[in-house]
């Protein structure tokens, strides 16, 4: 589907919409909140951290309009990094803190967890979750709408074809398997439209049609873009947005701009639909990516991180931090960059303080801090304490508390340690040839048109704003500085003043104050921390005895669930099965 048809679509919506909501939002309500989350997208993979290879002119609006979210950090990885949005809780306790969940894996984010959406849902918001799960699905239980989400279009699983919804996971020999759906019920009538685009229109659906009297909107708008699809065809665009990108020669880096450009694309729709709902004004709209992206080895896309060290699945900020921006009337500082530390977990108690719920944080006992009050005002006094990850089976750890990050141990044998990423020259012929009239290109696109409605054109010097946001090392050679191999030895850095993690100082603060509360922190983490989840997979899980569909298999082979069972299964295939 392409981006005028939904354009147009999206217009037909409108009069709908206008029948529901026919006077804007008293300024008293309680703000709509919209997440929009990409999936494995690179640090500099958005223009306006200082890129030309591909520009992305909606999600530059967004970040110029309102405040660059400067230092969020992430988990590494999907799971972990979902499971701390929904519970404001640091991974290694809530036992999501080792790789990810499989399609073929029995458990899940566990269900005595409250999650983001019963929060919003049980204080009057209609919570909705348009895309990716990835929280478990071998039981129902397990799924977004028992997990207090009224809404779930998307897949429950770790990815799909853009165009057919499959996830072949080969490794074990299933067969291929469906996963799309409308909360419960399979949705099997849309092969061959662009999942970005089929998203996309479910979005923008849910927000021109829904009535906003009755209750204020939560959404999660958790894209596939631009993670990969299938080994066998993992980069997918539509033929026409990787035409609009012949000018860079890696075919593999070409598809890859179109599939996040086609990503920019539907932040741009989301924001016009917004604005058409009459609701923009009153609305709390936040883009980030749920971690870095790969560069290199298993589903990598040739994201790019530049100039950071490492990639997803890496303990490098690389993996770790993400390129993010919020925008809200309520903000008193619009067009700056906030270089507060925040965490993911940080989102839960900051958005629910900014749509006045009062959370009871002895029961939940979440880790995420409420930062409205200074992210309101554009304070950045909070200290932050990270605690990214206690990791016993790959056996790596990494904190960070105010400037100081340290790492003991890594991910594969180092294998993503370095500075993957990299950045054509200005003078190349690799450079978006648009980025000649980039300010007009930004100043032309949906979200600097429907945000600047509300705030008005204040002039924003976007050049200059760009250039705060590029992330600077303290060398310019990688080379340079003390080097750090943390299989060897731990490492200690400055991130206010190495970001790229080129400097270790651990020698150098090895006997000092400061290093050994860092290791009693690790430590009374490492004592409190929820056992690993993880589970071997369940070979029964093969979606050719479901009907073709990756579901609830658990349910469903115990007599609670509702697909069909094929059982078409050999006497030797059940006791393989059963042992």
């Amino acid at each position: 589907m392409s981006g005028s048809y939904l354009a147009r679509a999206l217009m037909a919506m409108v009069l709908a919409a206008f029948q529901i909501n026919a006077i804007a939002m008293e300024s008293d309500t309680k703000p709509n909140i919209v997440i929009i989350m990409a999936d494995d997208m690179g640090f500099d993979d958005v223009s306006f951290r200082g890129s030309n290879e591909f520009l992305t002119p909606n999600i530059d609006a967004l970040a110029y309009s309102g405040v660059i979210l400067n230092n969020l950090y992430t988990p590494a990885m999907c799971t972990p990094s979902r499971a701390a949005l929904l519970t404001g809780k640091y991974p290694l306790n809530t036992g999501m803190q080792h790789y990810v969940l499989v399609n073929d894996q029995p458990w899940s984010l566990p269900v005595n967890e409250t999650t983001m959406g019963e929060i919003f849902h049980e204080h009057g918001y209609f919570t909705s979750l348009i895309g990716k799960w990835h929280l478990g699905m071998s039981r129902k239980a397990y799924t977004p709408t028992f997990r207090g989400f009224d809404q779930h279009y998307g897949y429950l699983g770790s990815y799909v074809d853009y165009y057919n919804q499959i996830m072949d996971q080969g490794s074990a020999n299933y067969s291929k398997g469906h996963d799309f759906r409308d909360n419960l019920k399979p949705v099997c009538d849309r092969n061959g439209t662009y999942v970005t685009d089929l998203l996309t229109e479910a979005a923008v659906k849910r927000i021109l049609t829904h009535n906003y009297h009755e209750q204020p909107l939560f959404m999660i708008f958790s894209h596939l873009a631009p993670h990969s699809a299938n080994d066998d065809d993992p980069l997918q665009a539509p033929e026409e947005e990787i035409a609009k990108f012949a000018y860079i020669e890696d075919p593999r880096r070409r598809k890859y701009a179109a599939m996040v450009s086609k990503l920019d694309e539907s932040v741009g729709l989301v924001v016009e639909a917004l604005s058409h709902g009459g609701v923009l004004n009153n609305t709390i709209l936040l883009f980030l990516s749920d971690n870095g992206g790969p560069t290199t080895g298993m589903h990598s896309t040739t994201a790019s991180n530049y100039p950071l060290r490492g990639q997803k699945n890496s303990p490098w900020e690389g993996g770790l931090r993400s390129s993010a921006a919020i925008w809200s009337t309520q903000l008193e500082k619009l067009g700056t960059i906030w270089k507060q530390k925040i965490y993911i977990g940080d989102l839960l108690p900051t958005l629910a303080a900014a749509a006045k719920i009062h959370l009871d944080l002895e029961a939940l006992k979440i880790d995420g801090l409420n930062l409205w009050p200074s992210l309101r005002y554009g304070y950045e006094s909070v200290e932050r304490e990270i605690m990214h990850n206690i990791d016993d089976i790959f056996h790596y750890e990494v904190y960070a508390k105010g400037k100081w990050k340290f790492i003991n141990g890594t991910t594969l044998e180092g294998k993503f340690d370095g500075w993957l990423g990299t950045r054509p020259a200005n003078d190349s012929n690799q450079i978006d040839p648009r980025f000649e009239n980039y300010e007009d290109l930004v100043k032309h696109s949906r979200v600097w048109k429907y945000l600047h409605i509300i705030t008005g054109d204040k002039p924003i010097q976007l050049l200059e704003h760009r250039q705060h946001s590029v992330i600077k090392c303290l060398y310019q050679n990688t080379s340079e500085g003390v080097t750090c191999n943390p299989l060897e030895a731990p490492c200690l850095f400055d991130l206010d003043t190495d970001p790229c993690e080129q400097n270790n100082l651990y020698e150098k603060y090895k006997n000092s104050t400061i290093f050994s509360n860092i290791m009693e922190r690790i430590e009374y983490f490492r004592n409190n921390a929820h056992p690993i989840n993880n589970k071997p997979a369940d070979y029964r899980c093969n979606p050719a005895n479901f009907n073709g569909e990756w579901t609830w298999w658990e349910d469903v082979l115990e007599g609670n669930g509702v697909a069909k069972v094929n059982l078409n299964i050999t006497f030797m295939q059940l006791l393989t099965l059963t042992s």
